[in-house]
């Protein structure tokens, strides 16, 4: 069976903390902060392996020098076109964002990275998402909801976005902020088991 506390999760949000939760890997919380600044000649794809695998690297950084626990990160974007829409600032910038999403697909990249002693490993998500056309109304009273603030392209697929989602093809959870069957071929390649069960 694995440890109590199996891995330590360098992140702060709370959707991945419930995502790892349905795992049945259990956690100890890590607080970071790395820069989310995307170089211009990075990749969507880079740029998003790059910062889960530097918050994975900080958040080890900050352990006794005898810790086992390996140490979890992650980063999620929505990309449009290339360009890498980020985290709205405010309501216009979030409204912005929901009117260029609104009919037409866009991409979800969601990494995940693992640092444990020598060890790094990553792996990267890649989901599309397809957006119905979406109203100024609907849009503006998405906001006062409150679930753009702070969430990679400014909305939460978990929440009332949902109703803007035609179709979906990937990884749901990538998409909220932790690709589970990628995080879980991950921790088994450091010796975690998903759901708890023993190692074979």
């Amino acid at each position: 069976m694995n440890s109590p506390h199996d891995i330590y999760l360098a992140s702060a949000s709370p959707r991945r903390r419930e995502l790892l939760a349905q795992l049945g890997v259990a956690y100890s919380l890590l607080r970071v902060d790395v820069p989310e600044l995307r170089d211009p000649a990075e990749s969507p794809e880079e740029y998003v392996l790059r910062v889960a695998l530097a918050k994975a690297r900080a958040g080890y950084a900050l352990l006794d020098a005898n810790e086992a626990r390996p140490v979890l990160g992650a980063d999620t974007e929505v990309v449009l076109d290339g360009e890498v829409l980020g985290k709205p600032s405010g309501r216009e910038e979030a409204i912005a964002m929901l009117q260029r999403l609104a009919g037409r697909e866009h991409l979800v990249l969601s990494a995940v990275a693992v640092v444990g002693g020598a060890r790094e490993q990553s792996r990267l998500s890649v989901s599309h998402v397809h957006f119905r056309q979406i109203g100024d109304d609907e849009a503006l009273a998405y906001w006062h909801t409150g679930e753009p603030k702070g969430k990679a392209g400014g909305y939460a697929i978990q929440g009332r976005a949902a109703i803007f989602i035609q179709r979906l093809e990937g990884s749901y959870s990538g998409v909220m902020g932790l690709p589970l069957y990628e995080t879980a071929q991950l921790l088994m390649q450091f010796g975690i088991a998903p759901l708890g069960q023993e190692q074979k």
